[in-house]
């Protein structure tokens, strides 16, 4: 009975490893994701009408969201670290209304970038409209309100600067 149990819980990891990569192939179809990409993880989740242009050697943990509300979109660029359970969202409730008043809910919608070689801990929230600037980090279980300056470290609810990286920044 033991190794029968085994195998089927064996047959089970491998079927749901077949449906995670068959999702991945259809996220890579739908939208402009180089092929380095890497999906790091299990039930990473995009979805939406709006555009998402990942490039280069950057990657995604798991139980990750990228929402994409129509007319508009998330771009992340080269050399980006994203951990596990972040949420990326283009469109959300605004706060201050009456929520009893379903057909008539206002949002607050814009576009997400996440510039080239960020690092975004695990458990982050980004909010519609931030700008993620190069070579900065996002500390574990930040909530991201407003744009993040280049070479930055940013953290908290909301987040704040930490400080500024201390490193010789290269002339472009």
């Amino acid at each position: 009975m033991n190794i029968f149990r085994k195998l089927l819980v064996k047959a089970y990891r491998l079927a749901r490893q077949w449906d995670e990569a068959d999702r991945y192939n259809s996220f890579r179809e739908k939208y402009e994701i180089h092929p380095s990409f890497r999906f790091n993880g299990e039930s990473i989740l995009i979805y939406g009408d709006g555009k998402l242009f990942i490039d280069e050697n950057s990657y995604i943990g798991w139980y990750s969201t990228i929402q994409l509300a129509s007319e508009h979109s998330v771009r992340i660029g080269k050399n980006c670290r994203i951990g596990h359970n972040v949420r990326i969202y283009t469109s959300s409730l605004i706060p201050d209304q009456d929520f009893g008043n379903y057909s008539d809910l206002k949002r607050r919608s814009g576009n997400v970038v996440i510039q080239d070689n960020v690092w975004i801990g695990a458990n982050v929230f980004i909010n519609p409209g931030v700008t993620i600037g190069e070579n900065s980090i996002v500390g574990a279980n930040s909530v991201v309100t407003k744009d993040i300056p280049r070479f930055s470290i940013y953290g908290g609810v909301p987040s704040k600067l930490i400080r500024n990286k201390s490193i010789t920044i290269d002339a472009k």
